[in-house]
């Protein structure tokens, strides 16, 4: 099984931007999209043999996410399922006979930490919801998560420390996470490779001068661990400020 996540920052912009030309390359049985920033009915996006679904926020141009399977699921859930952190369309749960897949797209703590306390609520939502759907099957989940977990996941750590999406808090948060029984794949398979991110800022040429941070995932019940045939960042597909992040299972269901 193959699967993508990318945060398109902008479905419509992204269009025109090579999306159609990167989702016929990547050809995913499982295509996941974050920051969509779509309503119902404003986009019509033609994808045959792929079933689609979509969380929109209720604020207009903001946020939500999408998931386009080649199999249809058992059943869909969106949200993380507590009231309050669900009017930004943040996640999609397909539920499989021998798994789930959840797409995320987690709060930016933002400038001077000012939205922390949203974000770490969120956290804890997403662990607790994560933990209880594994308890049942495994889970694969997915996402722009917003936060770069270790030194080794951001060019410049020293300046970016405390900064939104590296504060202790939010790494600590991330580790809990992962404590939870779940395995970042990419780190798994390359514990120790360097200069590889998902995410670039637009200003100061960050890009092209690879000033990026791995802020992407895709992680995995343990107990899926052992089937994890691939995990690559395809840092050369552009159209975003992120670039399409890749897990490849050793399975067929």
């Amino acid at each position: 099984m193959y699967f993508i996540s990318w945060n398109v920052n902008g479905l419509r912009a992204c269009m025109q931007k090579g999306f159609p030309e990167a989702f016929e390359r990547l050809n995913a049985d499982f295509f996941c999209l974050q920051e969509t920033k779509l309503q119902p009915g404003q986009l019509e996006l033609e994808l045959p043999g792929y079933t689609q679904f979509w969380c929109s926020a209720e604020k207009k141009g903001y946020s939500g996410t999408a998931i386009f399977a080649k199999k249809p699921p058992l059943s869909v859930t969106y949200g993380v399922g507590t009231e309050a952190l669900d009017t930004e369309g943040r996640m999609i749960t397909l539920e499989y006979e021998d798994f789930y897949l959840v797409t995320c797209y987690t709060p930016n703590a933002q400038e001077g930490l000012k939205r922390i306390d949203h974000r770490l609520s969120w956290d804890k939502a997403f662990r607790e919801r994560l933990c209880a759907l594994s308890a049942r099957k495994p889970v694969i989940a997915c996402g722009d998560l917003n936060v770069a977990h270790q030194e080794i996941d951001l060019k410049n750590p020293g300046p970016n420390r405390g900064n939104a999406g590296f504060s202790d808090q939010e790494r600590e948060s991330f580790t809990r996470l992962l404590e939870s029984g779940f395995t970042d794949t990419f780190r798994h398979l390359h514990p120790d490779l360097t200069g590889v991110y998902s995410w670039w800022s637009y200003r100061f040429n960050a890009r092209k001068n690879n000033a990026g941070w791995r802020i992407d995932y895709f992680l995995v019940s343990d107990s899926l661990r052992d089937r994890v045939k691939s995990a690559e960042i395809h840092t050369d597909i552009f159209g975003s400020d992120h670039c399409p992040v890749a897990l490849e299972l050793d399975w067929e269901v």
